[in-house]
C-alpha cells in the first residue's frame, strides 16, 4: 500500500519467472489464434486432421459411460492396466520387441506431454538436447523450459531434407543427453532412411545418450511405406530409446490428449513421479477411447492415408502453379509441405502475417521450426480439399500464376 492507502501496482513482470518470460508461443498456435479472429480466414497452419474421431471409438466410450461406474475417476499414474497390456502387445507386433506392460509402458496425455515429462526426467541445467533443424516447433521450447540447451542439427534441404550423420558426430559433446527424432518429419514430411537411423543408434550407444522417438505420423507414408523404419525395432538399442506414440493424428483424437511411452524400466520409475506431479494421470475417459481404438478393426487408417495422399497431390499441383513464389520438396510422409519463399519478404513471420491480414490465409512461419526454417512456411494438407483450393485461389489472386 502507498502512504495514502491506495494499492500499489506490481512492477512489470514481478510475478513472472525469468524462464517463463524467455519462452515464446509456438508460431503454429500464434497463427491459429490470429486466424480465428479473422472472419473468413482459411488456415493451413495447424495440423489437426479434418476427420472426426472414428465412430467405433466414440460408440465404445458412450457404452462405457453408461456401464462403467469408475470412468470418471482417476486412473493409476502409469495408466489403466488393460490398456498398458494392449499397448505392450501392439508394440511387440509393430517392432518385434517384447516388453513388460508394468515395467516399460506409461500412458501419457499425448506426445507433447510425454516428451516434456521425459525431458524433465533426463535434463540437468545445461545438458544438451539435439534437435533436427527444422524440427517440431514446440520441442525447442520444451528443452528450454527444462533448462536444457538446444543444439540444432541442420537437415540438408538440397538433398530433400536428408540427415547428415557425419555432421551429427561433430555436435556430440560430454553434455549431450538426448536427440529427438520425428520421422516422418514435421514440418518437412521427410522419412529418414534406415541406414541413417541406425548410424544415430550407433552413436547413441557409443556416447551414451538417449534417442527420443516422437511418432505421430508413421501411418502416413504413402508410396514410401517400404522406406519407413522404426528404430525402436532394434533390440540392442532398447536402453537408449524412448518411443512415444500419439493417437492425435492417426485416430483423429487430437482433443482427447492421449499417447503412450515405451521406455527403459529405470526411466519409467522416474517419469511416473513427474507425470503424477504434473497431472496425476491421463484422463481415464481418453484411455478408454484409446483401448477401443487399438482393439477395433482400424479400417479408418487406410481411409485416412488415402485421403491425405489425394490432398498431398492437390497441394503439390497448386504449388507447381506458383514456382515464382515457392520452391518445395515433395513430402514423403506425414501431412505437411515446407516450401521456401522465393518472393521478396522481410521474414517468414512477416510474410505469414501479411498473408493473413491481406489475403485471409493462415500459414505457419518456418522460423518457428528452427534457424533453417527461416524463409519457409509450413502448409498442412490434413484439411479438406476445399480449404486447400480456397487458400491457393487466394494465393494466385495475390501473386498471379507463373
Amino acid at each position: 500500500m502507498t502512504s495514502n492507502g491506495t494499492a500499489q501496482r506490481p512492477k512489470a513482470g514481478r510475478f513472472v519467472a525469468d524462464k517463463a518470460a524467455s519462452l515464446w508461443l509456438s508460431g503454429i498456435k500464434e497463427m491459429a489464434m490470429l486466424s480465428a479472429r479473422v472472419e473468413g480466414a482459411v488456415s493451413l497452419a495447424w495440423g489437426i486432421p479434418s476427420f472426426p474421431t472414428p465412430d467405433y471409438i466414440k460408440k465404445a466410450v458412450v457404452e462405457q459411460l453408461h456401464t462403467d461406474d469408475d470412468i470418471g475417476k482417476y486412473a493409476l499414474p502409469d495408466g489403466l492396466d488393460e490398456f498398458r497390456h494392449v499397448v505392450a502387445r501392439k508394440h511387440e507386433a509393430d517392432t518385434g520387441i517384447a516388453i513388460d506392460a508394468n515395467e516399460h509402458v506409461m500412458i501419457t496425455a499425448g506426445n507433447m506431454q510425454g516428451i516434456y515429462c521425459l525431458l524433465q526426467v533426463i535434463t540437468n541445467p545445461g545438458d544438451e538436447i539435439i534437435l533436427t533443424d527444422p524440427c517440431f516447433a514446440s520441442h525447442i521450447q520444451q528443452v528450454r523450459m527444462c533448462d536444457g540447451t538446444v543444439v540444432y542439427w541442420a537437415l540438408d534441404e538440397a538433398k530433400a531434407w536428408s540427415l547428415d550423420v557425419d555432421a551429427l558426430s561433430d555436435l556430440i559433446t560430454d553434455r549431450t543427453k538426448a536427440i529427438i527424432i520425428n520421422t516422418p518429419s514435421n514440418p518437412t514430411g521427410k522419412i529418414f532412411s534406415r541406414r541413417n537411423l541406425l548410424r544415430i543408434g550407433e552413436l547413441a550407444k557409443r556416447h551414451g545418450f538417449m534417442i527420443i522417438i516422437d511418432d505421430p505420423y508413421s501411418h502416413f507414408t504413402y508410396e514410401y511405406s517400404e522406406k519407413y523404419f522404426n528404430l525402436a525395432a532394434e533390440a540392442e538399442l532398447f536402453e537408449n530409446i524412448a518411443y512415444l506414440y500419439s493417437f492425435s493424428k492417426a485416430y483423429a483424437m487430437s482433443g482427447w490428449r492421449l499417447g503412450y511411452m515405451v521406455l527403459p524400466a529405470h526411466l519409467k520409475k522416474q517419469a511416473i513421479k513427474v507425470h503424477d506431479l504434473n497431472m496425476i494421470c491421463t484422463s481415464r475417459i481418453a484411455q478408454v477411447a484409446g483401448l477401443a481404438a487399438l482393439l477395433g478393426d482400424r479400417h479408418h487408417l487406410t481411409e485416412f492415408e488415402a485421403a491425405f495422399a489425394k490432398r498431398r497431390q492437390l497441394i503439390c499441383e497448386r504449388l507447381d502453379a506458383l514456382p515464382h513464389i515457392f520452391a518445395y520438396v515433395k513430402p514423403e510422409g506425414a501431412y505437411y509441405v515446407f516450401p521456401r519463399i522465393l518472393t521478396k519478404h522481410q521474414s517468414a513471420r512477416d510474410f505469414c502475417l501479411e498473408m493473413l491480414k491481406n489475403n485471409k490465409i493462415a500459414l505457419a512461419p518456418g522460423s518457428a521450426f528452427g534457424p533453417s526454417g527461416e524463409s519457409h512456411v509450413r502448409m498442412t494438407f490434413c484439411v479438406s480439399e476445399a480449404e486447400i483450393n480456397l487458400a491457393f485461389d487466394r494465393l494466385e489472386a495475390c501473386f498471379g500464376k507463373a
